[in-house]
């Protein structure tokens, strides 16, 4: 066994041996860098891409979103106005009732105030009156009243 090496049949006779071997060497690691750099390119890219889609997906959905709440808020808007007007209905509703009521009471008052006035007519000119239905006798008494607490007061005066 000769120490001295051995030229390469193979190989490039006028190129030497251990320079062929590292140029072949630096292509590979280069070639095995751009691998790793394209890799780690590629790694970090579909996650990007992936999220890119996922925001383009959103942002579609948010405007859909968007649409249906603007529609939604004139729907809720429209329904609004009927319900001011219902109850600007009901509210004069109750106020013609307040009013009627009113009304009412004071009718009520007025006819008691007739009653009280009828009963004392018949009462006091009933059973002392005259054919023609004119009693000279009491003609000094007299009915006379007044609104208390909202009521009809009626009082006799003269006698």
């Amino acid at each position: 066994m000769d120490p001295t090496p051995q030229p390469n049949p193979n190989s490039n006779s006028t190129a030497d041996p251990a320079n062929t071997t590292d140029d072949q060497q630096q292509k590979e690691a280069l070639a095995a860098f751009t691998a790793t750099l394209h890799s780690v390119g590629t790694n970090l890219e579909a996650p990007l891409r992936d999220r890119a889609a996922n925001i383009q997906s959103n942002a579609a959905a948010l405007e859909r979103q968007e649409a249906e709440l603007a529609e939604n808020t004139q729907r809720l808007a429209r329904q609004n106005q009927q319900w001011v007007g219902f109850a600007d209905e009901t509210r004069e509703g109750l106020k013609e009732i307040g009013d009627v009521q009113n009304w009412a009471e004071v009718i009520e008052r007025d006819l008691l105030a007739l009653e009280d006035m009828m009963d004392a007519v018949e009462n006091g000119h009933g059973e002392h009156g005259s054919e023609d239905g004119d009693d000279r006798r009491d003609s000094d008494m007299e009915l006379d009243g007044a609104f208390e607490n909202g009521n009809w007061i009626s009082r006799r005066k003269g006698g």
